[in-house]
């Protein structure tokens, strides 16, 4: 049996909108063999930015031996229940020095229409190699910003030569914010509705990470042009929404 979480880790989850276990979320072996998996993608990201290297294992299978493994999914079962359906996944690599920020953002925003229901969408962040602090720029959050829906009308163009989104929220009350500081193969977890972002790393440490990404199988995918093309894949029990999925067969 893999560790989950507790009633008190899921209660300050839905209060706050993240969580930061303190555990690892992998043995030492299958780290390793992610890290390498995760540079192999760097090596080959051509004219890719480095915070760019989304969706990996739509072309890399080894990938689903992450994504859909016990030890992952047995965190995300008390969060979005037993039904669960795998929505992305995401390389995130800040370079030494000149990473890019991450403006303040509710990753439900960038979703709009896409689902029926935005409740229980949970994000796994696992810091990969030398893990992820303050000075090389990891992730933060403002604590219970999730409650106020994740779809806020207060965002702002940015310089995406400086930041990694074309908007960002403003008016956002950063003395609020929580640092998700993890050594290496520690993870947090957090709400696709919570209000979060990260500074640029100012460190001479690369900021690695892998972003796991899960829904529950009664949300339905929308038939949207912003889906047109996504690939999702049924992690755990039953599809209660009628979703195509990647890793079962059509309905005839």
């Amino acid at each position: 049996m893999t560790e989950t979480l507790t009633p008190a880790d899921v209660a300050f989850f839905r209060e706050n909108g993240y969580l930061l276990p303190g555990r690892q979320l992998l043995s030492e072996e299958r780290l390793t063999r992610l890290e390498q998996i995760f540079n192999e993608h760097l090596a080959d990201k051509g004219d890719k930015l480095s915070d760019e290297l989304d969706t990996p294992h739509y072309r890399d299978d080894r990938l689903l031996d992450f994504l859909l493994s016990d030890e992952v999914l047995d965190w995300i079962e008390p969060l979005v229940g037993p039904d669960i359906a795998l929505w992305s996944s995401h390389f995130i690599s800040k370079d030494p020095f000149t990473g890019r920020a991450t403006p303040w953002h509710e990753d439900s925003a960038f979703w709009k229409g896409r689902f029926d229901d935005y409740d229980n969408i949970v994000t796994i962040w696992l810091a990969l190699e030398d893990g992820s602090f303050k000075e090389n720029g990891c992730m933060r959050v403002i604590p219970g910003s999730h409650l106020n829906g994740g779809f806020s009308e207060n965002y702002e163009p940015t310089d995406m030569t400086e930041q990694t989104f074309h908007a960002g929220l403003a008016g956002v009350d950063e003395d609020r914010a929580v640092y998700f500081e993890l050594g290496r193969g520690e993870f947090s977890m957090h709400d696709g509705r919570i209000v979060h972002g990260a500074r640029a790393n100012t460190s001479a440490i690369r900021r690695t990470g892998y972003t796991m990404r899960y829904f529950p199988s009664s949300v339905k995918m929308q038939d949207v042009p912003q889906n047109e093309g996504w690939k999702i894949w049924l992690a755990r029990g039953r599809d209660l929404a009628g979703n195509d999925y990647a890793n079962v067969p059509a309905r005839a």
